[in-house]
């Protein structure tokens, strides 16, 4: 099988080096053509690019991992974020069917409103808040239209590699004595490791049973709000011996009325996961596992 990845630097993209290795030959690209072999185009903004590397590589599997992830910066960008997430996946699609490859994309919880509180499933009306969530949705039905494809729903994804939340709230307990955060969006965080490794397990099945093609969410299960997983963070970080100013009781909740940003973020991240379960076989593990398991590997112990 030879696969070609998109977004190879990012957080889903690094993990997929790692874990797509076992299925066959993977050429990974970024957006950075000066790294990328053979001159191949890994920029999502050149759609003739992308084409042109696409038929020169013939892959069987092509790995959508990049996107624009930049929420707030989305609102005044928002030719940019049209052009990575929903125009680049709308030509790879075409050509993905042109050739006959899978086609595997990553989209998010933002491409729901957030109300209520009942955990979102695949066919659950969609309602974007947001230009990010609004091209995210665009993105994803221009990679249905290809007979080959999976699409994976995610959420609160981090990695130990790169910036993120949880490195975030270690470096500002250090500084400071007291935190305050928002405690009324509920979400799964959900590791780029735990993503990458259910791709590499759906797409060996999906080689075998074309038909179970489709969208699923993929999320570790249970569900907190930003404010648990700050306390959980900085719980198992006193554990590890980090040094802190401020541990979980020093964390305030407060709402998202009260911390205004360009972009609104859904209340209700909860995603449903039954699907993917039942039909890979899959079980995800609890949130905390993976949170626990990148503090450990940060903290060296």
């Amino acid at each position: 099988m030879k696969i070609l990845l998109l977004g190879r630097s990012g957080q889903v993209g690094w993990e997929l080096q790692r874990s797509l290795a076992v299925l066959g030959e993977v050429v990974a690209l970024g957006a950075d053509a000066a790294h990328n072999p053979d001159g191949l185009c890994g920029n999502l903004t050149d759609q003739a690019g992308l084409e042109r590397s696409v038929l020169q590589v013939r892959p069987d599997v092509i790995v959508n991992a990049a996107a624009h992830t930049a929420v707030d910066k989305a609102e005044s960008e928002p030719e940019l974020s049209l052009a990575i997430n929903a125009t680049a996946p709308t030509t790879l699609a075409q050509v993905a069917t042109k050739i006959g490859a899978f086609l595997v994309h990553y989209s998010t919880d933002y491409v729901f409103d957030g109300s209520g509180s009942t955990p979102w499933k695949e066919a659950d009306a969609t309602g974007p808040l947001s230009v990010y969530g609004k091209t995210k949705l665009e993105g994803e039905r221009a990679v249905a239209s290809t007979p080959k494809h999976l699409i994976l729903r995610t959420s609160w994804v981090y990695a130990t590699r790169g910036n993120n939340f949880a490195k975030t709230m270690l470096r500002l307990a250090s500084e400071r004595e007291a935190l305050t955060v928002i405690n009324d969006q509920f979400g799964a965080p959900t590791s780029a490791e735990l993503l990458a490794d259910v791709t590499a397990h759906t797409l060996r099945q999906l080689q075998a049973h074309p038909e179970q093609s489709g969208l699923y969410h993929c999320v570790a299960s249970g569900e907190t709000t930003w404010h648990g997983y700050a306390q959980f963070v900085l719980g198992e970080a006193q554990r590890l011996g980090h040094p802190l100013k401020a541990g979980p009781a020093q964390v305030t909740p407060t709402t998202t009325s009260s911390y205004p940003t360009p972009a609104k973020r859904p209340l209700n991240s909860r995603l449903t996961t039954g699907k993917l379960q039942a039909t890979f076989g899959l079980t995800l593990p609890h949130w905390q596992v993976g949170v626990a398991r990148m503090l450990t590997e940060i903290s060296g112990k």
